[in-house]
């Protein structure tokens, strides 16, 4: 609805905002009235009759309808099936070359992905001050640059292609955490990007390490708290959308000549070999190290230590570990050091590490299994 409204409108808060109005009206109307036939159209037709209407309190009516070729809106007039083509036309809006990458991909979220403020900032691990920032700015900077609203030609689509891509892992790491309409919202997103962009190795990349991921959903939770991947029921895995991933990874590599990839096609392949009934630990710490190469990210070493102990032994997977810089705000460094001294039997400074890792989580299911493994240890 959004992105529909961001399209027609060409400017990002007065879209919010009848929005909003539109969705107050619904719970004003529809209980009395009872539910219109096409209530997505409902919503988008009465938020653009909002907006309309303040244009023409401003009186700047005839110039805008001028502007943006307006007819007299009618409620209900406009189909759904309308709206999700728009939602790639705002993803790419937004990652607008314009505007820095971090810019491009708080906005994204912010307007398709429906996150607060606070959630995109712990996703970049910043203040909410400085995210909310960032998303001003951007928003200023699509107006006064008068960025158009749509997908661009294809001879520019490369140049925008790692912005969407974050913005889409990230849309889907968001729903990954219990959000389930926006894990499938970005899979559904990144199916429409290998139909647009069909020879490019990390659209298929991404599309693969999604479904992967995806298919172990079910066995995720457990009484309302995180399984841990080795402690997963994988009688509750999808194997047909594992056989899809793997396609997806397939061509991808037959994309990229059976290179190693980029760093979407790196993590599809890491999330492959953890789908196989035993894991080559060995391989997946060489793919990691490859990915930290590339991406240059502490993240990824933590995941590279965390493989490490497994191929190696504990005590090189905590040295690793303990040689990070920068995570101390990061709620899995705590969680992955506090497991394997846990393993080594450091039960003082396990207990302590979970303690830590509980301060700085914010899903409830990992704050619940979090808290189990602290009381365990407990004196």
């Amino acid at each position: 609805m959004l992105a529909a409204l961001i399209g027609f409108l060409g400017d990002f808060d007065l879209a919010e905002e009848v929005a909003q109005e539109a969705f107050a009206a619904a719970a004003e109307r529809w209980p009395r009235d009872g539910l219109p036939t096409n209530p997505g159209g409902w919503l988008v037709a009465t938020a653009r009759n909002r907006a309309i209407d303040r244009i023409r309190r401003n009186r700047t009516l005839v110039a805008k309808y001028e502007l943006l070729d307006l007819s007299p809106a009618v409620e209900e007039e406009m189909e759904e099936t309308a709206i999700p083509d728009e939602r790639l036309e705002l993803i790419f809006t937004c990652c607008h070359p314009a505007l820095a990458t971090e810019a491009q991909v708080a906005l994204t979220l912010r307007t398709l992905g429906g996150l607060r403020t606070e959630e995109i900032a712990r996703a970049f691990l910043v203040p909410e001050a400085t995210m909310a920032q960032r998303l001003v700015r951007g928003k200023r900077k699509i107006k006064a640059a008068g960025i158009p609203f749509r997908i661009p030609p294809p001879p520019l689509l490369p140049d925008r292609l790692t912005a969407v891509l974050a913005v889409v892992y990230l849309i889907f790491n968001a729903g990954y955490d219990g959000r389930r309409e926006l894990a499938t919202e970005a899979i559904r997103l990144a199916g429409a990007l290998v139909e647009l962009m069909p020879d490019e190795p990390e659209v298929w990349g991404l599309l693969a390490l999604m479904l992967l991921h995806d298919s172990r959903h079910a066995a995720r939770l457990r009484d309302g708290e995180i399984v841990l991947l080795a402690d997963q029921d994988r009688a509750l895995w999808d194997r047909k959308q594992i056989e899809a991933g793997r396609a997806a990874l397939e061509r991808a590599l037959a994309l990229g000549g059976r290179g190693v990839g980029g760093v979407y096609v790196l993590q599809a392949a890491i999330a492959s070999l953890h789908a196989e009934d035993t894991c080559d630990w060995a391989q997946i710490v060489a793919l990691y190290g490859e990915l930290s190469r590339l991406s240059g990210s502490a993240v990824v070493e933590l995941n590279r230590a965390v493989a490490l102990a497994e191929a190696d032994s504990l005590e090189a997977g905590l040295r690793a570990i303990d040689r990070l810089e920068g995570l101390d705000s990061y709620h899995y460094f705590h969680a992955a050091r506090a497991d394997l001294l846990r393993r080594l039997d450091r039960l003082a400074d396990a207990r302590a590490a979970y303690e830590r890792a509980l301060e700085l989580a914010h899903s409830d299911p990992e704050r619940r299994f979090l808290a189990r493994r602290a009381a365990e240890l407990a004196p």
